[in-house]
């Protein structure tokens, strides 16, 4: 595990998780090695106020600069401004949809195939052969929150945040996996939950779930882990200084959780769990189904290293990515990428619905054997350039400048790029229903679209329809809408069958009331 963290090290990532709590300031002959490499590089700028600084700033600088391998941040930088062309990337012909055989849909698919793989997916969960990694960076800062996004409260009844509604549908699978396995007194289901953070919300995120007693997961099974950053790079190339004695650095995006799961020992401690099967999404979807019993089971059965659900296109503008074969690999194109002809196509075999529809929701499938090869192809990924406006220090006069205008890039990669490295037989695609599984929080409350009223209503209303569905009866009183059902009641739907002929007056909440 050394040699795979030093191999990674070579990328340039740092990795704040693995710092000492005090460093030392290093010695004359550390320091010269250390400049001699940015010098090389020609990025000497960072040590510009080194002597200026106390013995704790030099010691913390040095080490944060020990972290990168400034040669590499040039190269890929480099690489980033300066793609390579690929003259087949742009054309029209390059891109059609998934072919049959490596898509299913539960908008179409047989029930007697949903029920197999469900089923199937129960049996992975009851062997404790299946992990959630959770990408929850984010901090809520566009919802008016300077707290990880994942503890925002979208505004239920019960007022639960995003963490305490996909921990409690962890809890619910492992119950229903240890039910169906037959399991004896004291045994059951794990899913261990894997969660990344990044440097400002690790702390806060940690705190949170100890406040919480963990939501009523074991400690030992729920894993918080960081992702790394880079440096932000100014329009001219240079390494930026947040102040006189520290880099200013950026998450690395959140492709940077194939790094992070390396680093951290997330994949080692999958190793020795025994876990083959790993669900990974984005910690604002207020209707992820954790650990999925359907799409593990479906990604399983086709013995894929890659599967993604999707949710089909509301229309031909919608801004959603695709995901698509580009050039006959798998892969993600954005909206701005494709024309409108291609985009108003229509299904040959299906003219009402659009050719392109597969709305890419960031919701992953990966194999264990895949995530355990991440060194072989790490250094292979694409990075991608964000213009930013980047507070930083003058390093000639020494003043702090918060531009007016982009000044730099922040250097990022996409959990997606890796789609194009499997050949198409290892990649799978799962069209899901958008009203039950795919919610986003992104903008401010009165926004009107993936806010928290709009992922609140969601809620609300796929509960309504639980238990119309079991033949209960909901009325409003004209105070709000719908039925919160907690996933410790039903985690999807599934045990509300004593509600039939009940009436239920909105809104409600259905609880467990020992929780």
């Amino acid at each position: 595990m050394d040699a795979i963290k030093e191999a990674l090290s070579k990328a340039g990532i740092g990795n704040a998780a693995t710092a000492p709590a005090a460093p030392r300031e290093p010695s004359a002959d550390e320091l010269k090695e250390l400049k001699d490499k940015y010098e090389k590089a020609n990025q000497e700028q960072v040590f510009a106020f080194y002597e200026d600084l106390s013995s704790a700033e030099k010691g913390t600088l040095f080490e944060q600069l020990s972290g990168f391998d400034p040669e590499h941040i040039n190269k890929i930088t480099d690489k980033a401004l300066n793609p390579p062309k690929n003259e087949d990337a742009d054309k029209e012909s390059g891109l059609e949809p998934l072919p049959e055989s490596a898509t299913a849909s539960i908008l179409d698919s047989k029930p007697e195939d949903i029920e197999k793989w469900y089923q199937s997916g129960l049996e992975l969960i009851a062997e404790n052969k299946v992990g959630v990694v959770l990408m929850a960076g984010g901090q809520g800062t566009r919802l008016g929150s300077s707290d990880p996004k994942g503890c925002f409260d979208i505004g239920l009844p019960s007022s639960k945040s995003l963490f305490k509604i996909q921990a409690q549908r962890i809890r619910k699978v492992q119950s229903i996996a240890t039910h169906k396995a037959g399991k004896k007194d004291g045994e059951k289901a794990v899913v261990p939950w894997y969660v990344m953070t990044s440097g400002p919300t690790r702390g806060p995120t940690e705190k949170y779930f100890e406040e919480n007693k963990y939501f009523g997961l074991e400690k030992e099974n729920v894993i918080i882990f960081e992702q790394g950053v880079l440096p932000c790079i100014s329009n001219d190339g240079k390494i930026l200084l947040e102040s006189k004695g520290k880099v200013a650095v950026a998450p690395d995006g959140n492709g940077g959780i194939y790094q992070a799961l390396i680093t951290s020992n997330v994949i080692a401690d999958m190793r020795k769990r025994g876990i083959q099967h790993i669900h990974a999404y984005c910690v604002d979807n207020c209707l992820v189904k954790v650990a999925d019993p359907v799409f593990i089971g479906f990604a399983a059965s086709k013995d894929v290293d890659i599967a993604t659900k999707v949710v089909r296109k509301r229309n031909a503008t919608e801004s959603v990515g695709l995901i698509l074969l580009k050039n006959g690999k798998p892969d993600v194109v954005e909206y701005s990428e494709i024309d409108k002809e291609t985009a108003e196509a229509k299904d040959a075999k299906q003219p009402d619905v659009l050719k392109f529809r597969a709305a890419n929701i960031v919701n992953h499938y990966y194999s264990f054997r895949f995530l355990e090869s991440i060194p072989d192809w790490a250094d292979k990924l694409p990075h991608h350039v964000a213009r930013k406006k980047i507070p930083y220090v003058d390093t000639e006069k020494g003043n702090t400048v918060k531009p007016d205008k982009p000044n730099g890039i922040k250097l990022e990669q996409f959990v997606f790029d890796v789609f194009p490295m499997l050949e198409l037989n290892k990649f799978a695609c799962m069209e899901v229903k958008r009203e039950d599984e795919f919610s986003p929080l992104k903008n401010a409350k009165g926004t009107g679209e993936d806010d928290p009223d709009t992922s609140k209503r969601d809620i609300m209303n796929q509960g309504q329809r639980w238990v119309e569905a079991v033949g209960a009866t909901v009325v409003s009183t004209g105070k709000g809408e719908g039925v919160e059902v907690s996933p410790l009641y039903s985690y999807g739907g599934e045990g509300l069958k004593d509600l039939k002929g009940e009436t239920i007056t909105a809104p409600a909440v259905l609880e467990i009331m020992s929780d």
